[in-house]
């Protein structure tokens, strides 16, 4: 069975209908941040603590979740080999796993209703393998974090 880590910086019903959503997919949830600990969680510590399950392996994809989804998609973003896209709708998760081989899926506990949920998980989940005319644009952005490594601008 596949583990997906799912976090979220707030008690937000939409996190925890993602959990249920998920293994009722069949996946084994890991949580993390709120989901966890059940109090107040910052939304830098839980989008870097997915990403991080993602990168090394633990999780096959990540859910993080903030207020706007912006905060926790941003700090995803910066552990290496991690592609977070906040997605708003089932199209835009669909083009971020066939187009960009997202593995972290960031979610607006404000704008995302349970039913918007829903499409978008069954958008992300069906959609497995990247475009394969991608590959190359993926590769890309391993090359920009390898460059990036250690700077400081």
């Amino acid at each position: 069975m596949s583990v997906v880590a799912v976090g979220s910086d707030d008690v937000y019903p939409l996190a925890r209908f993602v959990v249920r959503e998920l293994e009722g997919k069949g996946f084994t949830v890991k949580v993390y941040g709120t989901l966890r600990t059940g109090s107040i969680y910052s939304w830098s510590r839980v989008g870097h603590e997915v990403a991080r399950a993602v990168a090394s392996g633990e999780a096959v994809f990540g859910v993080v979740i903030c207020y706007t989804g912006t905060g926790v998609s941003i700090a995803a973003n910066k552990v290496p080999g991690v592609r977070a896209a906040l997605c708003v709708d089932a199209q835009t998760a669909r083009g971020a796993r066939l187009w960009n081989d997202a593995n972290v899926l960031a979610l607006s506990a404000r704008l995302t209703t349970e039913e918007v949920a829903k499409e978008i998980i069954e958008a992300w989940v069906s959609t497995d393998k990247p475009d394969p005319a991608e590959e190359e644009n993926v590769r890309y952005l391993a090359t920009i974090e390898e460059e990036c490594k250690g700077r400081v601008s």
